[in-house]
């Protein structure tokens, strides 16, 4: 059975993010696919040390948790992320994942390529485009499909379950993952 893997960055117990993130899990469901959230709440990511490591063992050196990441994304057809936007841009860790994710995929076999999914940003007031911006790279430098939706994968919250309140944005999440799933069922 088909699978999508998401990832919260957000540190936060009540999260909004995690939140958008199980409402885009019930959809893809609904679909047929599997889900997993995988959360980056208490995970200690470091960042890319540049130790060229990766394609000789096609994991990373790093022991941090994000092989076992590494190893569900490799088994998964789709890959959703989402984070809350601090200071105009996406979670630290984050993005360290993603930059290691991506090398040990290139050094791998590319084995993101033609995975659908794509990035999710949460907010208080702005920064969203710009975080969406940043994380899209990602999608883009590891030959992966974007599907599109209605309106920006964004939304309005700060404190927990103001997601909701969001409708437009809720609606726009949600008809983003319908449409990572209809996509991925597509290609297969």
């Amino acid at each position: 059975m088909s699978k999508v893997l998401m990832l919260c960055a957000s540190p936060r117990k009540e999260s909004n993010t995690m939140h958008v993130l199980e409402e885009c899990a019930k959809t893809i469901e609904e679909n047929g696919l599997e889900t997993e959230i995988i959360s980056l709440r208490k995970k200690k990511i470091r960042s890319c040390i540049a130790c060229g490591k990766c394609s000789q063992l096609h994991q990373c050196a790093l022991k941090d948790g994000l092989n076992e990441i590494i190893e569900k994304l490799k088994d998964s057809d789709g890959f959703i992320i989402g984070s809350p936007v601090y200071f105009g841009t996406a979670r630290g860790e984050l993005m360290s994942a993603l930059q290691r994710i991506g090398m040990v995929s290139m050094s791998s076999g590319n084995f993101l390529s033609w995975k659908v999914g794509g990035p999710i940003a949460v907010a208080r007031r702005g920064g969203h485009t710009a975080t969406i911006q940043e994380m899209l790279m990602f999608f883009f430098i590891n030959d992966m499909i974007v599907p599109g939706s209605t309106y920006w994968n964004m939304v309005f919250a700060h404190q927990p379950g103001e997601a909701e309140k969001d409708t437009e944005g809720m609606k726009t999440a949600i008809k983003f993952a319908d449409n990572v799933a209809k996509l991925i069922l597509k290609i297969k």
